[in-house]
């Protein structure tokens, strides 16, 4: 397997991981895998550093079951961007869609996410 490759590989469990840990409110999850420097723009357009993130998520998602869609991996030497569609159940259980887009680095021997972009439809 080539090195993007491997990278891909690599981050198409990052990207699983990312969205079932803001499915499960799973902060440990994000402590481990994002960047110190890391912010958050939320679909309602705030942008967020790391630590405002971190109790973003651990209140948990007001959508539910959370699922990835027609993810793109772009790795470009040691930088990668995710793109993706999302489907979610809302709370009144309607259903609803978005997007994201995902930026990592390759920092200190492993993939860290350095920013991330939501929009919901």
């Amino acid at each position: 397997m080539s090195d993007n490759k491997t990278a891909e590989a690599i981050l198409a469990d990052l990207n699983r991981n990312y969205v079932r840990a803001v499915d499960e409110a799973d902060v440990a999850w994000f402590d481990a895998n994002l960047a110190s420097d890391f912010r958050n723009t939320n679909p309602d357009g705030t942008l967020i550093d790391r630590s405002t993130f971190l109790v973003q998520i651990g209140r948990g998602s007001t959508v539910r079951d959370i699922r990835e869609h027609d993810v793109i991996i772009r790795v470009l030497g040691d930088f990668a961007i995710i793109h993706a569609r999302t489907s979610y159940r809302k709370p009144d259980g309607s259903e609803g869609a978005g997007r994201y887009t995902d930026d990592w680095q390759f920092r200190d021997g492993r993939w860290q996410c350095v920013s991330a972009h939501v929009s919901r439809a």
